[in-house]
């Protein structure tokens, strides 16, 4: 009734996106690295390993620490949620790719982008997908703590306020709506992964 929702959605679209473009990012990239070179495995596996059981919610002091309470540690946070179960899925199916199918990309004579780009990415594809799929659904999670401070529109703000005013029913739609959209846009990333993912669905 007062027209508050439709910029309350925006806004939080807006902050999941682009924390969850960055996120996703830079897990498949140094997924990339930590799977198929000797010093991503070496060096940068192990730190991430520890890093990656750490709680996002508990680096949100943090981040607005570092960035203050605007728009940046919102999707700082968002972002590093995001980063973690895209890197570990990533991680996994590119580093389980079968030795066979690099050793024959090899008498073929393909070099190493080529094996990366035509075996071990697509043969990895289904993880990246459920990597994704979980790094969406986790964006929308943080949102809602990545909103509670240093903001005066999104969801997570509407469900703070809410739980501040003891207005139940405002909560509960709020949370109705947050599922509705994570669900959503849960389906968008199915649907854009599909292609990259129908030969494993094939095999089955």
């Amino acid at each position: 009734a007062e027209g508050l929702l439709a910029d309350d959605i925006v806004a939080s679209l807006r902050r999941a996106a682009v924390g969850f473009a960055i996120g996703a990012a830079a897990g498949i990239v140094v997924a990339v690295f930590t799977a198929t070179t000797a010093a991503g495995r070496n060096l940068l596996q192990p730190v991430l390993r520890v890093f990656s059981p750490i709680p996002t919610i508990g680096l949100v002091p943090l981040a607005i620490l570092w960035f203050g309470l605007g728009e940046n540690s919102k999707i700082l946070v968002i972002a590093l949620g995001v980063f973690v179960p895209v890197w570990i899925n990533s991680h996994s199916g590119l580093a389980s790719t079968p030795v066979d199918y690099l050793k024959a990309a090899r008498c073929l004579g393909a070099g190493r982008w080529q094996t990366l780009s035509r075996v071990v990415l697509p043969e990895a594809a289904p993880d990246i997908a459920s990597g994704l799929r979980v790094g969406a659904a986790m964006a929308f999670v943080l949102i809602v703590v990545a909103e509670m401070t240093g903001t005066t529109m999104g969801i997570g703000y509407r469900i703070s306020q809410a739980q501040l005013f003891s207005q139940a029913d405002r909560l509960i739609f709020c949370l109705i709506v947050l599922g509705i959209i994570g669900a959503l846009c849960d389906q968008l990333v199915a649907s854009v992964t599909s292609p990259f993912t129908r030969w494993a669905h094939e095999e089955r």
